[in-house]
């Protein structure tokens, strides 16, 4: 599913499941709440924190899902078409990184 049918999809449930979008600053606030169960998760399973028996079992997919969710809820309410922002901000990263990572000595 590319990304403009995964917003369809989102604003298909949200009407249908959803009553209506929570207002931005909500969402926002549920953003900033996914984002950080992520980095739970990397910090213990990736990182140097040691991780809980009860956060062994919790699917690092399904929160980056969560994050993806509500970005595409908040590209709704705001207007946005993500496909065509995230397709110019490749074409960007494209043009004016296209050597950068390749000639970062700290990545050889």
């Amino acid at each position: 599913m590319d990304i403009q049918n995964a917003q369809a999809a989102v604003d298909e449930w949200i009407k249908e499941h959803g009553v209506r979008y929570f207002n931005e600053l909500t969402n926002m606030a549920q953003l900033t709440e996914e984002v950080g169960e992520v980095a739970r998760i990397i910090a213990r399973r990736y990182g140097e924190q040691s991780e809980k028996e009860s956060d062994k079992v919790k699917d690092l997919g399904e929160e980056l899902a969560d994050v993806v969710f509500v970005v595409l809820c908040l590209a709704n309410q705001t207007g946005i078409n993500l496909q065509e922002a995230f397709d110019k901000k490749l074409d960007l990263k494209t043009k004016r990184d296209k050597d950068r990572h390749r000639n970062n000595e700290k990545l050889k």
